[in-house]
């Protein structure tokens, strides 16, 4: 099979690009000369452009599109959320359609659903809401939109929906953490007492095998991991795996919400560009439990999880062993008697 992925350059767009490209053709949209050699590293074949403005002439041949890109960011203006993640959607439907792909396989996200309250236990028949109150939320929905309705016959679309992807080479979730942890700025909220379904990053390549041949042309998936767990446990697990405890201290929901609120208003109102320490969205999230079913994908795809989230914490902390060993084994090659060996094992602490 010939398939074209976008967003390759990514976590979960990586992932799935060493995953297909052992078995498959695969090209991959790249921005760079850098996300060029990072896709060749994973086996694919890139294919210079952007999101917006890929070519018929780009898909020739092409049996399926992969589409992992998207503005993933915490923080960003309403023109790059929308321009990102619902233009640039609309665009690669377009083009894809026009090149004759047979089907189209997005990302999506139970951000869509989301409005700042609990998601509990719900299944795809669970609707959009009304108002959104995020601009990550509004336009993953919009996108989504796009994508089940431009199924056809000839042109069959699928949208996955993955909830808290973690795994190897996550380059989000974890690392904002350790980051937070380490820097003395990391807080519970609500004590990390909410529930929420994960998905281990092995799982959702497993269903973006599973839906290049099975499940029903404008249809959604929810794809995770088996069981739900409360935020503080996956948190406190994963942080393990790099040698990290996280502290107690913790913030009510409410406070958390109302000090994100102001935050995001001083931003705006001073125009700043950088990032703010809390945003409404994050704190809304890490404040609402949020779990889903997979019924399903079980049913119509075949899906079931093909690692467990012991199985992957355990992963985790033996390539975090292995990294640690090697760097001290590198430093103390090479500053044998100057120093260096304890500077990198002290980095790596």
């Amino acid at each position: 099979m010939r398939i074209f992925i976008t967003g390759a350059s990514g976590f979960i767009g990586g992932q799935v690009t060493e995953s297909l490209a052992a078995e498959h053709e695969v090209l991959a949209l790249s921005r760079s000369e850098r996300s060029a050699e990072l896709v060749r590293s994973r086996g694919a074949r890139p294919v210079l452009g952007s999101l917006g403005a890929v070519a018929v002439a780009d898909l020739e041949g092409v049996d399926a599109v992969i589409h992992c890109a998207a503005f993933v960011e915490e923080w960003g203006t309403r023109e790059q959320f929308w321009e990102a993640n619902v233009t640039g959607t609309r665009q690669l439907l377009e083009v894809a359609r026009a090149a004759g792909v047979a089907r189209f396989v997005h990302i999506g996200t139970e951000a869509a659903l989301f409005d700042g309250r609990d998601l509990l236990d719900v299944d795809e028949t669970h609707p959009y809401p009304e108002r959104q109150r995020f601009l990550y939320s509004e336009t993953k929905a919009e996108a989504e939109r796009l994508v089940l309705a431009a199924n056809a016959p000839g042109f069959t679309t699928i949208s996955l929906r993955p909830r808290f992807v973690w795994g190897p080479g996550d380059q989000t979730v974890l690392p904002t953490v350790l980051r937070m942890a380490r820097e003395g700025r990391f807080a519970w909220i609500d004590g990390g007492k909410v529930r929420t379904s994960t998905t281990h990053v092995a799982n959702l390549v497993h269903g973006v095998t599973l839906a290049l041949e099975r499940g029903q042309g404008g249809q959604a998936y929810f794809v995770a991991d088996d069981g739900v767990r409360t935020v503080r446990e996956v948190l406190t697990r994963l942080a393990a795996t790099q040698g990290v405890a996280l502290p107690n201290r913790s913030l009510p929901g409410k406070v958390a919400r109302a000090l994100a609120a102001m935050t995001e208003g001083a931003w705006r109102l001073l125009r700043l560009q950088s990032q703010p320490p809390l945003t409404r969205f994050t704190a809304a999230m890490l404040s609402s439990s949020v779990t889903v079913r997979t019924d399903k994908a079980r049913a119509e795809l075949g899906y079931a999880p093909v690692i467990t989230v012991d199985e992957g914490i355990a992963g985790l902390s033996s390539a975090h062993e292995r990294e640690q060993a090697g760097a001290a084994a590198g430093g103390a090659a090479a500053g044998a008697g100057s120093g260096v060996g304890a500077e990198v094992q002290a980095a790596v602490a």
